[in-house]
């Protein structure tokens, strides 16, 4: 099981993780730059300008959230 820890004071917006992530990648929205418009099938998204974690359980700790993070505003911890 993996569980992501987001740090919302590092976090500036970006959405790299956002879109680096293959589950939310399946959503074409999220491919094209646009975000979700289904947040049942998404890990993350940003909301208010910081990364927030939508549907953690869907997460499959490949870590390229975190990869793709400029400011390790993200974690993934293996539980």
């Amino acid at each position: 099981m993996y569980k992501l820890e987001v740090y919302p004071e590092k976090c500036h917006g970006c959405g790299n993780c956002v879109i680096a992530c293959p589950v939310n990648a399946r959503d074409p929205n999220v491919f094209g730059g646009k975000g979700p418009e289904d947040d049942s099938k998404v890990v993350m998204r940003i909301i208010n300008g910081v990364v927030t974690i939508i549907n953690g359980d869907l997460c499959k700790g490949c870590g390229a959230c975190v990869e793709a993070c400029p400011v390790d505003a993200i974690k993934l911890i293996v539980e």
